[in-house]
């Protein structure tokens, strides 16, 4: 016969049939409208089959009709299965008890994060925050709705624009927008423009003040280039310089660079340990033992548990321990001046500016000794070359 549907879910028995008139009973089985199916004869005055847990009662008067007995075999489907379970109470009530801690944490604030802040303390933030409910262990059905904590956070925080509250599972985020006040310019004395260090100048250009010295000029460190004195002895005024010079620097550079280079390579080895997180807690369960390796590295991958949108205080963490081993790689003289003179330029538009311009560079001397490579170096940049000087009254230039 065909096999009903959902078997598994409606439940079904394995049933042993005996008697003497084995054939009458499956015949009235198919006369009462009762599915059986996988009917197997085991011998002259037995067989084997299968039908549905409802129609087992069902059985009894046709089996008093053919003078036949059955045995159950084998109970099949979920409600056989549910039945077991029912009986493990402790089982049960640990599923129960796991649920509801886990329904328990999520329904609960874990962290609190501020962003966006410059000139208001974060503390001052979290201060406020609390006021209005939101803490760490606070139920989230507690709080208010987002747009009205938005509202009465920006009321309570002076010298915000707007203050935003995001909810994202048991995180809440409090991002800050300070309002925008005009800074006043600082108050500025009277004073010159003079020069950082010696150099050829190669532009000036005085915004405000008088140059005092020309293209092709030499000057020397501390030598005023565009004065704040503006008129003569008799006439004058004294203003804050201002404009752009720039000139001609020469910098020296001792260099040394190492020929074999020594770097760190993974082998392919390594272990792996696995952890439980409750929230800042992480309590390890694969992995113990001690590393076999000289040299590791500690590679951290955290995957947290997440329920729709929550992200749960739940999680699984992966340590992987890798062995790394050093390879060294030898290289050429050429190479290392090359890669001496770049540090070298690196270093120069570090500290004299982007916008400096590399002239020209001049290796002085250069030789091979102990596995590296020595030079010095001449480089000639074009740099900005002007700082401040405050006019002390009655100094003059």
């Amino acid at each position: 016969m065909k096999i009903p549907t959902m078997i598994n879910l409606r439940g079904y028995l394995t049933l042993a049939v005996r008697g003497e008139h084995v054939e009458a009973f499956i015949n009235s089985l198919a006369e009462a409208g009762i599915p059986v199916w996988d009917v197997t004869p085991t011998g002259a005055h037995s067989a084997e089959l299968k039908l549905l847990l409802k129609d087992f009662r069902g059985l009894r008067p046709l089996l008093k009709r053919t003078g036949c007995r059955t045995r159950i075999k084998e109970r099949c489907g979920y409600p056989f299965k549910a039945r077991r379970l029912l009986k493990r109470k402790a089982f049960v009530f640990g599923i129960v008890l796991f649920f509801t801690i886990l329904l328990t944490l999520s329904s609960m604030i874990w962290n609190v994060e501020v962003e966006g802040n410059e000139t208001i303390a974060s503390e001052d933030v979290l201060d406020a925050a609390k006021q209005e409910g939101i803490y760490p262990f606070q139920w989230i059905f507690k709080l208010e709705s987002l747009d009205k904590l938005s509202g009465n956070m920006t009321a309570r925080l002076p010298g915000t624009s707007w203050v935003g509250v995001e909810r994202n599972g048991t995180r809440i985020r409090i991002q800050i927008v300070e309002a925008a006040v005009p800074e006043k310019p600082p108050l500025q004395s009277p004073r010159h423009l003079i020069s950082t260090q010696d150099a050829v100048i190669t532009h000036i250009y005085a915004e405000k003040g008088v140059p005092k010295v020309g293209i092709n000029s030499r000057v020397k460190k501390g030598d005023v280039l565009i004065s704040g004195v503006l008129g003569d002895e008799e006439n004058s005024e004294r203003v804050v310089a201002n404009g752009e010079v720039r000139g001609l620097v020469w910098h020296e550079y001792n260099i040394e660079v190492p020929l074999v280079k020594t770097h760190k390579v993974y082998t392919g080895e390594g272990k792996k340990r696995s952890y439980i997180v409750f929230g800042d807690r992480a309590v390890q369960l694969w992995g113990y033992g001690e590393i076999p390796f000289s040299q590791q590295e500690t590679l951290t991958y955290y995957d947290p548990l997440t329920w729709r949108t929550r992200v749960l205080p739940l999680g699984w963490m992966t340590e992987k321990i890798m062995e790394v081993t050093e390879v060294q790689h030898t290289i050429t003289e050429e190479e290392a001046k090359k890669e001496g003179i770049e540090g070298a330029q690196r270093d120069i538009l570090a500290k004299y500016g982007a916008k400096s311009r590399f002239v020209s560079q001049k290796i002085l001397h250069d030789k091979k000794e102990n596995g590296k490579v020595y030079m010095k170096v001449l480089f000639e940049v074009e740099e900005t070359i002007a700082k401040e000087l405050p006019i002390v009254y009655n100094q003059g230039e």
